[in-house]
Order: C-alpha cells, then structure tokens, then sequence
C-alpha cells in the first residue's frame, strides 16, 4: 500500500513540473506584454529582468501554499486515501487545460483553474462519503464555500475595475504627454517616473512580505505601518535620481520604469502563482508525511487534520520551483504565441485581425460610437481641437514608418502606465484581502490602456472587442471546464482505482503530446508564411516565387478539400463531410490572410518592379475569391446529407468525379506556371480549360436530359448544377492567374 501512494506521489511530481512548464506559458503574457509590446530593449534582456523577478518572486510563495491545503475544503474532514485521489484529479486536470489554452495562444487565469480543480474534485469526493459513509457530514461541513464566491465575485471585480481604471489613467496621462512625448518628458519625466516607480516599489514590498519565507512578522508590520513614509521617501528618492540621469547621461526614464514594472509584475507572478502549480503536489508530499509519521494507521481512517495548520514550505524547494519557471519562459514558444494573442488585441495600428466580429461586438461598437459623437457635439470645438492635438497618432505612426519591422506595437507611455496601473491594483487587492487575479488585472489594465489610447480604430474595434469578449468567456469557461473536468476524474480515480488511474494518465499524455506537435506544425507554417515577407526589396523573381508557393499550397489543398468532399457525398458519409469542411475551413482562413496580408508584399517590392506588385494583388484575390467558390460546393454537400435528400445517382457522381480530376488537372498547370514560369505553354494551357469546359457543359446537358425525363428531383437538379457552375468558376479563376501572369510579367509588350 505504502508503495502505491509512493509512486502516485511521484506522478503528483511529475505533474507539478508539467504544470510550471504550461503555467508558465500562459501566465507569461501577465509581465511580458508590455516590454515586448513597446520594445522597451532586446527581448533576452527582457527575458532576463522577467527570469530574475521569478526567482526572487519564488522565495515570497510559502504563505501562499495554504490555498492548495485548506482554502478550498476543510482537510479535517478528509482521509488520507480520498485526498491523495483528489490531489491527483486536480494535477491531471491542470495540465490538460492549461496546455488546451497554451496550444490556442489564448490567455487564461491559473489561479482560478486551480481553485476550480479544487472544488470540483474536493465537492466530488465530499458527494461520495455523503452519500457511502454512515457518518456523512452535510456538504457544507466538506467545501469551504466562503472561498469559492470569493474568488467568482473576484472575477467580475478584476475586469470592471481594471478596465476602467486602464482606460481612465492612460486616458489622462495621453494628455499630459501625447504621443509626441520625448518634450514633455524633459519637464515631468522625472516626476512621473519616481511616481510610477514609487508605486511599483511598494507594490513589490506589499506582495513580497505577505509570503516571504525569510522576512520576519515584525518586518512585516513595520512596512504595513509605514506605508505612506515608505511611498513618500520612495517618490522623492526616486525623482530626484531620474532627475540627475536625464540632465547627465542619455537613460531614457520609460524604458527603466517598463523593466523595473516587468522585475515587479513577474515577482508578483512567481509569488502569487507559484502555489497553482506546485501547491497541490506539496500538500499531497505533507499529507503523505502525515500518513507515514502516523505509524501504519490506514489511510482509509487516518484524517488529515495536521494540514489544517500552517505548514512551512521549504525555501530550496521554491527555488528548484523558480528555475523551471525561468526555463519555460526562455524556451516556450507557446508563451510567445499566448504574448501575441495580447499584443494582437492592443496594437496601436490595425493590421491582420485574429478574431472575427460578433454581433454583440458589432453592436457595443455602433453604440459606443454614437455615444462619443454625441459628446464630442456637445463639448465645446476649442477644447476638443485641443483633446484632438494631444491623441495625434501621427509621431508614432512616423516612428514606425521608419523603423520597419523594428517598430513597436504601442509606444512606452502606455507600456509604463499597464504595468504602474495594474502594480498598484494588485497592491490595494492584496490588502483588502480582495481576492484578484493577477491574469484578469493585468490583461484588463492593458486592454483598457488600449481603448483610451485609440487603439480601437473603426478599422479595428469590433475584431478588438470580439477578441478581448473571446478572452473573458474563455475565462469563464475555464472556471466551469476545470470544475466538471475534476469532478469526473475524481470520481474515475475512486472508483475505478489502479486501472482508471493508469488508463487516464495515459490519455493526458497522448492528450499533451498531439496538443504540442499541432502547436509545433501550425507555429512552423506560420514561420514559413512569414518568411517569404521579410527580404527587403523583393524582386520581380521573388514575388512570382512568392506567389507560385501560395497558389501551391492553397490550390493543392483544395484539391484534398474537394475530394473528401465528394466522397462523403458519394457514400452519404456524414463525418467525412464534416471533416472535409472543418479542414477546409482552414485554407479559407490561409487564403483571408494571404490577401490581407498583400499589403506587407507590396512593401517589399522594388520600385521598378510594380507590375509584380499587381500580379500578387491579383493572385491574393483570384485565390480567396477560389477557397469561396470551394464553400459553395462543400457546405451544400454536407448540408445535403445531413437533411437527409435523396443521394446523387452513380453516373452523376462518377460525371462530377471526371470533372473534379481535370480542374485538378487546370491547377496543376497554373501551380507550375507559376513555379516554372519560364517553361509556360498558354496555349496549350488554354486549349485544355476549353475542353474542360465542353466538358461541362456536355454534362450539363446530360443533367438537363434527367430532370426532363423526371429521373431526378429538385433538390438533386440544384445541388449538381451548382457543382458544375463552381467548377466552372474554379477553372475560370485558376486560367486567370496564369494570364495575368503572362501579361504584367511574360509578356506584357503584348
């Protein structure tokens, strides 16, 4: 029995590191966002400011390791046996759901997945001994549910107040500096600097001595006392040294205030969050030390009540914890695409969109647009021309203009105000013991910085607010996924025992290792989309080559698409139409982005070699306006099937089969047409896309023969003359890729 509960301890080990590294890697957006958004130095040193911030930040968690223990459930009413299942169900939960967000790049908050597990598992169990031990207590007596409606309310808290205090301080310092700010920064630099670094100095303090596990009690009262002494010297001290850097030496104050914000912020993380991935894993080492120390009591009667009391977690055990973290943050790359997802919602400039809009984004824009129309109209013309001077965008756009691929996303006045803003709510939520996630605060901060900055343009809004909605639901759904998740794997462990402990830690590695190579494929087709995109001064060569390798793939794709789709068709084969058409929706996102992202192309096109610009506006357009040609087929057959009409006859489906293989045929020509142009035949070319389309109109007529010889009925007539039409279209748009080919390029004396 000791040997079982040995190695299930290990597996909660094993887990708490699998749990740092996925961790991590959402939680990084939290402090990364803002240096790397604005630029503030090169992105390892950021690395290394964050990385040194989580290491100090380790050693203030052991206070916090109290939540895992006691602040979900009352521990004195469990046996040892029930929570080291608990414990487990929580941990396996954990690392499935975090690694889902990671894999999508979508932000999520660790603290509440965590407390969620928690309840989940804890009211799972707490719901087999009511209802199988004689002495079942009300379920109540189990949960401590003064923490889990703190922690829902603290979800609602979070994003209303930081949103608003993001949008109402940037708003005002936007005024203060503009965006032609280096001036202003002569005359209140200084000022605005010991104030923001005064801010984040006490916030450093407030949350390093609530858990440090080296600061004494009396240290600790001293600085809650103090705190008015401690910000005021804070502030003096520290503008009078940003003072005498800006008049003798070349520091530039915003870049100092973003990293020591960054040092804060992931001091904070690794002291506030640490107990989400290792809290767990050590409450089931003290409680498997409570277990031998008993002297061989069963684990099925031996009661947990020694982790109702405070439990010092060792400090190199903190540490160990910090340099996996400090690991995982320099090599993820899933952190960087979760640091993406945030800069893509606050960028300063709209470009490719990663979210589409929703009808309540839609309408919360409209109406937020008339609102401010309505306020502008009322305030007076002079003052507004003068709000109008200060929200100028123009110095930054300048600046990016000439930086290129350099520019930042957003200038370091917003970056410092996030991080001071975000720093001095999570101070005040920590003394009034309010129960704020670091995630929803900082996330929020910025996002409402982003708003009040003018980040939200008409261009942009509703894909911005669809996107930061994505994010707060997703929140929530994390907070319901994690409850149910841990629930059901608490009741298999307890039920099912050795063999659905085994069966389950097998699934979620299966589960995490297929989520890892789809990150690691999609981030490398990213890669090699982008790639094409970043030689300056491309040449007439390199954008046909350019365009010859998106044609390839978006055509070669849809040649897969449509076959599938035809098949399913044929056999009435349901999942294989619903499949065909999940997959294709993923080229008509490939192609949407090909053509939005044109722009980046033309950028780098010589300027005598315009007509090679026009030839990849062209080829963009052809292929999007293909991949909708495509969802005119494949959506209907699916929808075919699925209502259940009559299936297409064998000699309609072996017709449209031919037909499928020449348009086949027709791209493959226009791919190598690209890829070779020099071996380009036109004509033989287009004597092929005429007989393709004798072809079908043979079989239209064929068709026109059936319906008046009533061997088919309406539904089928539609469906089949629908196929023929958008094939047509396929052809027509694939020959006219290589005419304009042949035009701007090969030939364009004719």
């Amino acid at each position: 029995m000791e040997i079982f509960y040995l190695v299930i301890l290990g597996v909660l080990f094993i887990l708490a590191i699998s749990d740092l590294i996925v961790g991590v890697s959402n939680d990084a957006v939290n402090f990364l966002n803002s240096a790397v958004g604005s630029k503030a130095t090169h992105f390892k040193t950021i690395l290394a400011v964050a990385a040194l911030g989580i290491i100090v930040g380790c050693t203030f968690s052991s206070g916090m390791m109290e939540v895992a223990r006691k602040g979900i459930f009352h521990p004195e009413h469990f046996y040892f046996s029930e929570l080291i299942l608990l414990f487990l169900a929580v941990m396996v939960t954990d690392v499935i759901l975090l690694d889902a967000f990671n894999t999508y790049g979508m932000p999520t908050s660790t603290t509440v997945s965590i407390v969620f597990e928690l309840l989940g598992a804890a009211v799972a169990i707490s719901i087999i001994k009511i209802y199988t031990s004689p002495n079942g207590l009300d379920l109540g007596e189990y949960i401590n549910s003064g923490k889990a409606l703190a922690i829902i309310s603290g979800i609602l808290l979070s994003v209303v107040i930081a949103f608003t205090a993001g949008i109402l301080i940037q708003y005002l310092t936007r005024l203060l500096f503009s965006f032609d700010y280096s001036h202003r920064l002569k005359y209140f630099g200084s000022m605005w600097g010991g104030l923001a670094i005064a801010s984040i100095t006490y916030f450093l303090l407030i949350k390093g001595a609530k858990g440090a596990s080296w600061m004494s009690d009396e240290t600790i009262d001293w600085i809650v006392a103090n705190t008015w002494a401690i910000l005021s010297i804070s502030f003096v001290a520290w503008t009078a040294i940003l003072q005498l850097l800006t008049m003798f030496t070349k520091v530039d104050i915003l870049k100092l205030i973003v990293l020591i914000g960054t040092f804060a912020l992931s001091m904070a993380f690794a002291g506030n969050d640490l107990v989400n991935f290792i809290g767990v894993p050590l409450a089931g080492y003290n409680a498997y030390g409570i277990w031998v120390a008993s002297g061989g009591v069963s684990p099925d009667s031996l009661l947990m009540d020694g982790l109702a009391g405070k439990v010092p977690t060792p400090t190199i055990l903190l540490l160990f914890a910090g340099v996996i973290m400090t690991f995982t943050l320099w090599f993820s790359k899933k952190a960087r695409s979760v640091v993406q997802t945030s800069l893509d919602l606050g960028r300063q400039y709209e470009g490719t969109e990663r979210f589409t809009s929703y009808t309540v984004s839609r309408r919360l824009v409209r109406n937020f647009s008339k609102m401010s129309a309505s306020i502008s109209r009322a305030l007076p013309a002079g003052f507004m021309k003068t709000m109008q001077k200060q929200f100028d965008e123009r110095p930054f756009s300048e600046k990016q203009a000439h930086l290129g691929d350099d520019a930042p996303s957003f200038d370091l006045i917003r970056a410092s105000v996030t991080l001071v803003v975000a720093s001095i709510l999570i101070t005040i939520g920590t003394n009034l013991k309010l129960p704020l996630s670091t995630t929803y605060v900082t996330f929020m901060v910025f996002m409402g910085a982003s708003l009040a900055d003018g980040a939200w343009g008409r261009e942009s809004a509703v894909y911005r607010v669809s996107g930061v909605l994505s994010v707060i639901g997703g929140w929530f759904f994390t907070a319901l996924s994690a409850f149910v998740i841990a629930f059901i794997l608490a009741n298999i462990f307890y039920f099912g025992g050795i063999i659905a402990i085994l069966v389950v830690l097998i699934i979620a590695i299966i589960v995490v290792y297929r989520s890892h190579r789809y990150h690691g494929e999609r981030l490398e087709e990213q890669m090699a989309f982008e790639k094409g995109l970043e030689e300056e001064g491309m040449t007439k060569e390199q954008i046909i080559q350019l365009a010859g390798t998106n044609i390839s793939k978006i055509l070669n794709a849809i040649g897969v698409a449509l076959d599938n789709s035809l098949e399913g068709l044929a056999l009435e084969d349901i999942p294989k139409l619903k499949a065909a058409y999940a997959e294709f929706q993923e080229i008509h996102k490939r192609s949407q982005k090909i053509k939005r992202r044109a722009n980046k192309a033309i950028d780098k096109v010589e300027d005598d070699h315009i007509e090679a610009a026009h030839l990849y506006i062209l080829v963009a357009d052809y292929l999007n306006e293909m991949t909708t040609n495509v969802s005119h087929i494949i959506k209907p057959n699916l929808d075919h099937v699925d209502n259940n009409h009559k299936p297409l006859t064998s000699v309609q489906v072996e017709e449209l089969a031919a037909i499928q293989e020449q348009l086949k045929g027709q791209m493959e020509g226009t791919i190598q047409a690209f890829l070779h142009p020099e071996s380009l035949n036109l004509t033989e070319l287009q004597i092929e896309f005429d007989q393709y389309v004798k072809l079908i109109r043979s079989f239209r007529k064929n068709q026109i023969k059936r319906i008046k010889n009533h061997e088919i009925g309406t539904r089928n007539s539609v469906l089949y003359l629908n196929y023929l039409a958008e094939f047509r279209n396929l052809a027509l748009f694939s020959n006219r890729m290589v005419k304009v080919l042949n035009e701007l390029i090969l030939n364009p004396e004719e």
